[in-house]
């Protein structure tokens, strides 16, 4: 299997770059999926990621849903990253708005199932489709997410780790989420030792090349 390594390019290479079309299609495709992995995780009711702890916490707090939310707090995000200098891609925009949507969605159609095993299924299944559906839209290579994003700027500004400052944003969030009545649970644990290891099997295969078109000779 040829493994295409993601590229460190500008939001407006990005766009320059060739396969535009199959690129936005999968990044669609990604966020969508990615929406609706965040639904099947809050039907389970057995405990969601960090950020979906905060996302849950404040929408039980503000009385908004779920999805609304989600935008809301992936667009403050996004203005953290102007005193960081980032530059967000068209993925990135797409991200905040396309995934609570999506996740609203998926929240109104699926209801949580009777019996534990029945829940803990859909916990499996939405934490797997949460990694094919993160390495959909980041191997689209058209911009991170608002809060992979602000944690890269900080490693690059503070010159900390990634595995420091990755772990003291989730930590805050969970526990600010935890404080405000986000549910945490075997969810939370599930998805914390599953989503490393699911997004680093899929994302190579699912990295779309930037790399030109190669010219055939007709000689």
């Amino acid at each position: 299997m040829t493994r295409t390594p993601l590229s460190h390019v500008s939001p407006f290479e990005q766009l320059r770059a060739p396969r535009l079309t199959r690129r936005l299609v999968q990044l669609a495709a990604g966020l969508v999926l990615y929406g609706w992995s965040m639904g099947m995780m809050y039907r389970a009711a057995l405990g969601l990621d960090p950020w979906d702890v905060l996302h849950a916490g404040l929408a039980e707090r503000m009385g908004l849903s779920f999805g609304t939310i989600v935008i809301a707090v992936g667009a403050l995000v996004l203005l953290l990253w102007i005193p960081l200098r980032q530059l967000p891609g068209l993925g990135t925009v797409a991200n905040v708005v396309l995934i609570g949507l999506a996740v609203d969605g998926a929240i109104a159609v699926i209801s949580t199932p009777d019996g534990l095993a029945a829940r803990l299924a859909l916990l499996v299944g939405g934490v797997v489709l949460n990694g094919l559906a993160g390495a959909l839209y980041i191997g689209s290579q058209l911009g991170p997410g608002p809060r992979d994003g602000l944690m890269t700027g900080l490693v690059r500004r503070t010159g900390l780790s990634v595995r420091l400052v990755r772990t003291s944003l989730e930590v805050t969030v969970l526990v600010v989420g935890f404080l405000l009545g986000g549910p945490v649970g075997l969810g939370t644990v599930v998805y914390a030792a599953a989503i490393g290891p699911l997004v680093h099997v899929m994302l190579p295969w699912a990295t779309v090349s930037l790399e030109p078109e190669p010219v055939l000779s007709t000689t």
